[in-house]
């Protein structure tokens, strides 16, 4: 339990949320372009703020594994991702922006017809569902007031959809500038205060083991290239693609995701830094994901401990908003829209069933989870290579699939790769079927359909 100034700073902080949520109901979005994607007006300081806050929301996992292997969290969680995102700046936000689309849906529709859209949303809709992100919320919830964990994922899930079903992508937007802000400034206070307290480098070398302050971490080079392949994710993230398609111009979405890579990098340096700290203090901590708290419990006092965990809070919290409102617009775009055609006023009262039906599906799987990671993991090796293949060829390169072979390829890749995730379950074997992880059967599965199905595109179709 923490002391009630703290809890006082974050009961602040949800009330600003819903002040600063509230004003999206002075504005009426119009028009779907409105309400998804804020009216294609986004300039790069609100693009920076949303898309850098969005993309950080597993901190706690961050944070558990900076404590177990140091400053390989850099070369696994870290380099892979500013990697993709730069090959994502390079190759895709230009063609993404100049697109008249709203959503990754979309692009399906326009190539590869109702068959591939329909199951391509589903797929979004799974992926997007913010479990792990609500869990955490949970696991906070208990830690800060001694919640019972169901109910801070009930609260945690609720709370974001309101604000989000008042003003749409507007309120996102507004809410993830104030999230940005705090989630650097708690970080800053925290790895200040560790310097101070406890020591510089020397403090560290001295204080945990040698492995942490080497490339790997004492984890295999076969599994951190793993997360090489897990990181093209990235090219197929309904985040960046709406930001993109909201950006005011092209310059904006490819120099925002550039200008944001800088701000992950900087804020993985005070993440890895912290993560090492709570290691070097606290080496016998029960559970690694309570690093950061445990390491804030004992070196901030009263007042900055309470800003310290509202920044956990927002990091986590500008991610489950973003992704329970694509979740919830491509349930009322995507599926009721495209089929229904109903009318631009109508587009608030569809996007708020679609966020009740996201909400209940995301407080489902959160409350039969014991595992962050394990979402990421299982819901991750579904998406990408469901979605990789069909949505990257779309954009770039001369070769696509056919309206047939983009359905297949999403269909059945995303059908094997859940039987391969579910085999070890079922089968009483601890591994995966011959060792092989479910995203490469996914990837296989596309890559193959690709070849048999490809059909020449125009060159110059955008």
């Amino acid at each position: 339990m923490i002391h009630w100034i703290d809890a006082a700073l974050i009961v602040i902080y949800l009330a600003v949320l819903l002040v600063v949520a509230l004003t999206g109901l002075r504005r009426k979005e119009g028009s779907q372009e409105s309400l998804i994607l804020a009216g294609r007006k986004l300039t790069l300081p609100a693009f920076v703020a949303t898309l850098v806050s969005t993309w950080y929301g597993g901190i706690l996992g961050v944070g558990e594994f900076s404590y177990l292997h140091g400053l390989s969290n850099w070369l696994v969680f870290g380099l892979p991702y500013y990697l993709a995102a730069l090959i994502f700046a390079l190759f895709l936000a230009r063609r993404a922006r100049s697109s008249p689309e709203m959503t990754i849906p979309d692009r399906l529709a326009k190539f590869y017809g109702p068959a591939a859209t329909v199951a391509g949303s589903m797929v979004l809709i799974i992926v997007t569902l913010p479990a792990a992100y609500v869990l955490m919320i949970g696991v906070l919830f208990n830690q800060f007031f001694g919640f019972p964990v169901w109910a801070g994922i009930i609260f945690g899930t609720f709370f974001s959809i309101f604000y989000v079903m008042t003003g749409g992508f507007r309120a996102v937007l507004w809410t993830d500038i104030v999230q940005f802000v705090l989630m650097f400034v708690g970080f800053m206070v925290l790895l200040s205060f560790a310097v101070f307290k406890l020591g510089g480098l020397d403090y560290l070398q001295s204080s945990v083991p040698e492995t942490h302050f080497s490339a790997t971490g004492g984890n295999s080079l076969g599994y951190i290239a793993l997360w090489y392949i897990i990181a093209l994710a990235t090219l197929v993230e309904p985040a960046f693609y709406q930001r993109c398609f909201a950006a005011k111009s092209v310059g904006v979405a490819r120099r925002g995701i550039f200008v944001s890579i800088l701000f992950w990098i900087f804020f993985d340096f005070m993440t890895t830094f912290c993560g090492l700290y709570a290691r070097a203090l606290l080496p016998d901590l029960a559970d690694p994901v309570a690093a950061y708290p445990a390491l804030a419990m004992e070196i901030l006092p009263i007042g900055l401990l309470g800003v310290f965990l509202l920044s956990l809070l927002a990091t986590i919290m500008s991610t489950v908003d973003s992704y329970i409102f694509l979740a919830a617009t491509t349930i009322s775009h995507d599926l009721i829209w495209r089929f229904r055609r109903f009318g631009e006023d109508k587009i608030r009262q569809f996007t708020a069933l679609g966020l009740v039906i996201s909400s209940l599906a995301t407080i489902t799987i959160a409350l039969l989870s014991d595992s962050v990671v394990e979402i990421w993991h299982d819901f991750g090796s579904v998406g990408t290579p469901a979605l990789l293949l069909p949505l990257v060829t779309s954009y770039w390169g001369r070769y696509q699939f056919s309206g047939r072979g983009a359905f297949l390829s999403i269909v059945l890749s995303a059908l094997l790769t859940v039987a391969a995730l579910f085999y070890p379950k079922f089968s009483g074997v601890d591994d995966y079927l011959f060792g092989i992880r479910p995203i490469f059967v996914g990837l296989a599965v596309s890559a193959v359909i690709f070849l048999f199905s490809r059909k020449l595109k125009p060159v110059d179709l955008q």
